[in-house]
């Protein structure tokens, strides 16, 4: 690794990759990853890509309205156009590139429904698109030579200094490194881990935008987060893994625990409503009957066509002793995508100069209050392109001379946290602000927020992995349950 980059990219998700594939090979990158290169959420995507690459049944006004919908008109509706306008376009070259979408009969590709989608636009590759463009991406990043690449590296901390930031790195063999860049791509993934069950993998603790968050960003919406209706209910596992939308999409029903359909009752669209509408109908369900079992039913379609489909979910069920082709697969909300996030325009940029966010820990407006399904993968697509080329343009404009001054290194030293701060934070988001919200638990649980968040900060303890977590839930938890508490009191 050298001292001094151009742009830093931080995360390996498809936002990540994809913009560093952007920059010309005179431009030099540092790209970090806080596990291997293969896990984020982008790599767990199931569902597909949603876009309009068939205007023989599809528009751009319509995806634009089904977004709108499932949004709750709370959307940038500017956002959305560049979305769905220009998502296309990175579609097909993901296509260019060698990922495999799945192809129909003709040769085309393939498009399927999910909910909330008023047209068949979801490309997809079976059911595990995201690790298919992810891994396309990855074999791509790592042939440019301007891209060093630096996996299981924790960015700890993330300094201006006037025409940059130095960035502190807890590197893969327990050092730390410092270096001085122009320009930095937060692509950091989501803050699952800040709840007791997520979809998320281990790295979603927020640790970008909190990070974002001490430079002073803005950090709008935070509390607009999605929780999927259909996560596989294991028993002990914290990351739960997804049963897509994709399979409701095919016909697949929600049965509580009586064996009854029940959606309809909630919402005309039934078990195809939008995500929250149908976690919402779980949770008044469930409340109805005492009881917090329940199933998705594809038992009554051809098994050959379920196993050929999806897969993944196929084994992944039967690791559970579920075989999904003859048993109800058992099902319960959690919680699964950010809508919120660090603040930016059209061009990925934030309130901080020379700062850029994309993917998931960014909020660009497009998904508004709920996120319409397989609109991610395309937002971190289009976005993280555009804060790329946008820092393209400025690093022949502006004054980026080689750094003085670099800090050789930090004291990390320190003594040892105490365990269980996680593990409080986690139930205080779980008591305070599930699927549906709890205000009166919210005033308790954000001062205990803050007495843990000022303990972390103010206790010398050792800045290890350990510590970036708890420090990032912690800030994470604070920020959400005071907007809840902010948008209670008005």
């Amino acid at each position: 690794m050298n001292k001094e980059y151009d742009v830093l990219i931080v995360g390996s998700g498809a936002a990540g990759l994809y913009a560093a594939l952007q920059f010309p090979e005179n431009v030099s990158v540092l790209l970090i990853s806080k596990r291997e290169l293969t896990l984020s959420n982008s790599s767990l995507a199931q569902g597909g890509v949603a876009a309009v690459l068939d205007k023989s049944n599809d528009n751009f006004k319509l995806h634009i309205a089904d977004t709108l919908i499932a949004g709750k008109y709370k959307n940038n509706l500017k956002a959305i156009e560049v979305l769905v306008s220009e998502g296309p376009k990175d579609v097909l070259r993901l296509k260019e590139m060698g990922v495999a979408f799945d192809l129909d009969s003709d040769g085309k590709l393939q498009m399927t429904l999910e909910a909330g989608h008023s047209r068949h636009r979801i490309v997809h590759h079976k059911d595990s698109t995201g690790r298919a463009i992810v891994d396309v991406l990855i074999e791509q990043v790592q042939t440019h030579p301007n891209i060093d690449i630096c996996d299981h590296t924790l960015l700890y901390k993330l300094e201006s200094n006037g025409r940059g930031f130095e960035a502190g790195m807890l590197m893969a063999d327990g050092s730390s490194q410092v270096a001085a860049v122009h320009y930095c791509i937060m692509a950091s993934g989501g803050i699952g881990r800040v709840y007791p069950y997520t979809t998320n993998s281990a790295i979603a603790t927020g640790d970008g935008i909190t990070l974002a968050y001490m430079l002073g960003a803005t950090i709008r919406h935070l509390s607009w987060i999605q929780f999927h209706p259909t996560a596989f209910a294991a028993e002990n596992d914290r990351e739960r893994f997804l049963i897509s939308e994709a399979v409701r999409g095919e016909g697949a029903v929600l049965l509580n625990c009586d064996g009854e359909r029940f959606a309809f009752k909630y919402d005309e669209r039934g078990e195809l409503a939008p995500r929250d509408v149908v976690s919402n109908a779980i949770m008044l369900e469930s409340r109805a009957k005492g009881n917090e079992k329940f199933y998705l039913d594809i038992t009554h379609k051809d098994p050959d066509f379920v196993r050929q489909r999806f897969p993944m979910i196929y084994e992944k069920c039967l690791e559970e002793n579920i075989d999904i082709t003859k048993q109800w697969i058992p099902v319960f909300p959690c919680q699964h995508y950010l809508m919120g996030g660090i603040d930016v325009d059209l061009h990925a940029r934030t309130s901080v100069d020379r700062l850029y966010a994309a993917g998931e820990c960014s909020h660009t407006g497009v998904h508004g209050a709920n996120r319409l399904a397989s609109n991610s993968l395309l937002e971190a697509l289009v976005f993280s392109r555009r804060a790329a080329d946008d820092i393209i343009r400025k690093l022949k404009t502006e004054n980026n001379a080689p750094f003085e001054h670099i800090t050789d290194h930090d004291d990390l030293s320190g003594s040892k946290m105490p365990h269980g701060y996680r593990t409080e934070i986690r139930q205080i988001m779980q008591d305070c602000h599930f699927v549906i919200p709890k205000p009166e638990n919210v005033p308790a649980g954000l001062k205990r927020a803050r007495e843990i968040l000022h303990e972390i900060l103010n206790g010398g303890y050792e800045i290890n992995q350990d510590f970036v977590e708890a420090r990032s839930l912690a800030t994470v938890a604070s920020i959400v349950l005071e907007e809840v508490s902010n948008e209670h009191d008005a």
